[in-house]
C-alpha cells in the first residue's frame, strides 16, 4: 500500500491537476484536466509515436530488400556478359584452329555430322522451354547455312554455326536458371531445395562423369564433349526449376480486383487496434470469380472461425494457399485443381466488413507474405 501511495504521488506530481480558462464573447469558461485525463492524452501520443516508428522501420526494411534484389540482378547481368565474351573468345580460337588444320574435307564432314547428332540430343531437352525457340532459331539457321560456292568455306561456316549454337544454348540455359533462382529467392524460397540431387538431375548427356567416356559415346572430340556436358547440366537445372515454378502459387487469385490490405500489422477494422494481418485482401464485386494460384489438391472446404467460407489448397513441398470470406465454393476436398481454375466466388462471410477475398500463403505451417510470391510470378513471366 505504501508503494502504491508513492506511485500515485509520483504520477500526481508528474501530471498535476491543471485548470484552463477560455474567454470567448465576454464569457469565461473553465476546463479541468485531471491527472487521469493527462495520462490518457500522454498514452495516445506515445502510442502514435510508436506506430510511426514501426511504420518507418517497415518502410526502411522494404527499401533495403528492394535494393539488395537490384544489386543481385546487376551482378547476374555482369556475369552473363563476361560469360558471352569468354564464349566468343573460344569460338575465335576454334575458327583459327580450323583454318590452320590440314584435315581432309571428308574428315571435317564426318566430324560435323557427329557434332550435329550431339547437338540434336542436347536440344531435345530444350524443346518447349519458354523463350528457347526465339533464342536458338537464329543460331540454328546459321549452323545450317550453306551459302557460297567454296565447299571448304561452307564446311567452315557450318562448324562455326555449331559452336555458336552450343554457346546460345548454354547462355540461354544459364540465363533461364539464374532468373528462376532469383524469382525463388524473391518468394523467400531456397532454389536448391527444388532441384533434384545427384543422379536424379539430367539425362543421357550428363550420366557419365568422365568427359572422355562421353566423347567416346558421342564420337566427338573431348573438348566438344566437355562443353556439351556442361551445357546439358545447365539445361537440366533450368528445366527442373521451370517445372518447379509451374507448381508454385505464383499467380493472382482474382483478375482485376484491387488489393486493399497488405500483409503485416494493421489497424483491425473491428477493434480499431493494431493487429497482425496474415494475408492480402482483394476487393471486388459480389461473386467475382476466385482462381487457384497454382496447381494442387484441395485439402479443405467449409467454414472456419473468422474466415467464413474457406478453401485451402495443398501445392506440395510444404506450400498451402487459403481463400477466405467466399460467397460460394466450386470444388471439393481431394479434388485436383490446375493453375487459374475457378474454385469459388468472392463474398463477405465470416469476420468481414464488405465483399472481398482474404488470400494467404503458408510454407511449412507458417504464414508468408503473399506479395513476395506475386512479385516472383511477375518476374518469371517477364522472362518467358
Amino acid at each position: 500500500m505504501t508503494r502504491l501511495a508513492r506511485l500515485r504521488r509520483s504520477i500526481e506530481e508528474l501530471f498535476p491537476e491543471r485548470h484552463l480558462y477560455v474567454r470567448s464573447g465576454g464569457a469565461m469558461k473553465a476546463f479541468i484536466l485531471t491527472s487521469s485525463k493527462q495520462m490518457m492524452i500522454a498514452g495516445v501520443v506515445a502510442g502514435g509515436a510508436l506506430w510511426m516508428g514501426v511504420c518507418t522501420a517497415a518502410m526502411l526494411v522494404n527499401l533495403l530488400s528492394t535494393s539488395a534484389t537490384d544489386r543481385e540482378i546487376a551482378q547476374l547481368k555482369a556475369q552473363s556478359e563476361r560469360y558471352v565474351a569468354d564464349r566468343q573468345a573460344r569460338l575465335d580460337s576454334a575458327l583459327a584452329q580450323l583454318n590452320a588444320a590440314s584435315g581432309s574435307n571428308a574428315d571435317l564432314a564426318a566430324n560435323i555430322e557427329k557434332r550435329h547428332a550431339a547437338l540434336a540430343l542436347l536440344l531435345t531437352d530444350l524443346k518447349g522451354a519458354p523463350g528457347a525457340a526465339e533464342t536458338l532459331t537464329p543460331a540454328i539457321n546459321k549452323a545450317l547455312a550453306s551459302d557460297g560456292a567454296n565447299p571448304a568455306r561452307r564446311v567452315e561456316m557450318v562448324r562455326a554455326g555449331q559452336e555458336q549454337l552450343l554457346d546460345a544454348a548454354d547462355s540461354f540455359a544459364k540465363s533461364r536458371a539464374d532468373r528462376l533462382r532469383l524469382a525463388f529467392r524473391m518468394a523467400g524460397l531456397t532454389p536448391s531445395a527444388f532441384v533434384p540431387k545427384g543422379g536424379a538431375l539430367g539425362g543421357p548427356l550428363i550420366e557419365s562423369r568422365d568427359p572422355r567416356a562421353l566423347a567416346a559415346v558421342l564420337d566427338v572430340d573431348e573438348d566438344f564433349a566437355v562443353r556439351i556436358q556442361r551445357t546439358a547440366r545447365d539445361v537440366s537445372e533450368a528445366r527442373a526449376l521451370t517445372d518447379a515454378a509451374q507448381d508454385l502459387p505464383f499467380a493472382r487469385p482474382t483478375g482485376g480486383a484491387a488489393q486493399t490490405s497488405s500483409f503485416g500489422v494493421r489497424f483491425d477494422p473491428f477493434t480499431r487496434r493494431p493487429a497482425f494481418h496474415s494475408g492480402l485482401d482483394f476487393a471486388g464485386g459480389y461473386a467475382t470469380p476466385i482462381q487457384s494460384t497454382g496447381p494442387g489438391v484441395v485439402s479443405f472446404t467449409g467454414v472456419r472461425p473468422g474466415y467464413g467460407k474457406t478453401i485451402e489448397i495443398d501445392h506440395g513441398r510444404g506450400l498451402k494457399t487459403r481463400y477466405a470470406h467466399l460467397s460460394g465454393i466450386a470444388v471439393r476436398p481431394g479434388e485436383r485443381v490446375g493453375l487459374g481454375q475457378r474454385i469459388g466466388a468472392m463474398g463477405s462471410t465470416g469476420r468481414s466488413t464488405g465483399t472481398h477475398l482474404h488470400y494467404e500463403v503458408w510454407v511449412n505451417g507458417r504464414a508468408q507474405n503473399p506479395n513476395r510470391f506475386l512479385k516472383a510470378g511477375q518476374y518469371v513471366q517477364q522472362g518467358d
